[in-house]
């Protein structure tokens, strides 16, 4: 195991100064360190793909001076989502940057189902996309040589080297409270149109205290619940689990695409989308997409606390984004700023008339301690809630 300073700083010597990705708690401890030295930059990217495009533009930027070198950090279920930029971009134009993949799912190592798969066909991933890679050094004295092959073949071919990270290769590094907060003229000038939401800061129900609104609000025999990935869904089932609600691990950003399928399939049930900030701002497509088919059966509700929590609380670009204008804009029948418990169940209650509905609401960061995972395997909640609805639960 080695320390965040210690990589970053070698790095540094060799002319990497900007990181880009979106947080794995593998990651954790260098988006720490870097978020709170002023002379690196950090860029928090909705999604992988976008982290590489980014970096390539810093490839791009390097003039006389000599090259200037970025990382492109993501768990290695995003690799998915690097595989357009990786092939058709960085490949091609040859520009180069360093990629660190973290090894979820690695054969033989203990995670979660969701990355079994990939955890197995990572290797064979980066082999495919002709992408040399060696597994992240986990001893000081190897930092130098393996970072010197890096750039060595970045030079050389003017395409990117991986480093493919296993669990427990860096220890941790504390964020201070406020580090990386986003600062510009947009905060400000979006705090006149919405004072009154940053008003009421403090006053931010919880995730739990939303979530036991939609169960109250969502009956077993008529509503469909969907939950986003990470601590939305550990924290439904917490609270209650039942034949009704599907909780998603994985495949971040999908859980509106997921509910959109269903209610279109299903319009005889109401489905709620619980969604979060990190995972809404991964696939803002989904909202343009919703917008159009437009079922009436849809509520999508994003839960907003304005950092990545599932991963140690890395701040999101979600203070910038106006979701609610986002929404009407793209064809939602109803969209909505809720402020408090009772207005979520207002909106809950709304008929199933004109199309879909959004709803927005301010949440404290934070989550209870030793968060419970669902007992089933995703495989068994999904067929326990398919039987829950072709039993003759569901109905208008």
């Amino acid at each position: 195991m080695i320390e965040a300073r210690q990589f970053i700083e070698t790095a540094r010597e060799r002319g990497f100064q900007w990181y880009a990705g979106v947080p794995c708690s593998y990651l954790t401890p260098f988006i720490n360190y870097v978020l709170q030295d002023q002379t690196l930059h950090y860029l928090s990217m909705t999604n992988e793909g976008d982290a590489v495009a980014l970096m390539a533009g810093i490839a791009l930027s390097s003039d006389q001076g000599g090259p200037r070198r970025g990382v492109s950090m993501m768990q290695n279920s995003g690799l998915g989502n690097a595989v357009s930029p990786l092939t058709s971009l960085t490949w091609t134009f040859r520009l180069p940057q360093l990629l660190i993949v973290t090894w979820r799912g690695q054969p033989g190592v203990a995670d979660e189902p969701q990355h079994e798969l990939m955890g197995a066909i990572t290797p064979t991933m980066l082999d495919t996309m002709q992408i040399p890679w060696e597994l992240f050094p986990t001893d000081g004295a190897q930092l130098g040589g393996v970072l010197d092959a890096a750039t060595d073949h970045m030079e050389r071919s003017g395409r990117p080297f991986a480093l493919l990270m296993q669990k427990g290769s860096v220890a941790d590094y504390p964020l201070a409270p406020g580090a990386g907060a986003l600062r510009g003229p947009r905060e400000t000038a979006r705090a006149g149109i919405s004072g009154r939401v940053r008003e009421q800061a403090s006053y931010r129900p919880s995730r739990r205290e939303i979530l036991s609104a939609v169960i109250e609000g969502s009956p077993p025999h008529s509503t469909a619940v969907l939950a986003s990935t990470g601590f939305c869904g550990r924290e439904l089932y917490a609270i209650e689990d039942r034949p009704n609600q599907l909780y998603m691990v994985g495949s971040m950003g999908c859980v509106a695409l997921l509910a959109l399928g269903l209610a279109l399939a299903r319009p005889d049930l109401r489905i709620v989308a619980v969604d979060g900030d990190g995972a809404a701002l991964m696939r803002m497509g989904a909202f343009a997409t919703i917008g159009a088919y437009a079922p009436a059966n849809l509520w999508h509700l994003l839960l907003d606390n304005g950092v990545h929590d599932s991963t140690g609380g890395q701040t999101t670009v979600s203070p910038l984004v106006d979701f609610v204008q986002i929404a009407a804009a793209c064809g939602y029948a109803a969209a909505y700023e809720a402020h408090n418990l009772q207005q979520i169940s207002e909106w809950l209650d709304q008929p199933p008339r004109g199309g879909p509905k959004f709803a927005r609401v301010l949440i404290r960061s934070g989550t209870p301690q030793h968060l419970p995972r669902p007992t089933m395997a995703p495989a068994d909640v999904a067929r326990r809630f398919i039987r829950h609805f072709h039993s003759g639960a569901g109905g208008p």
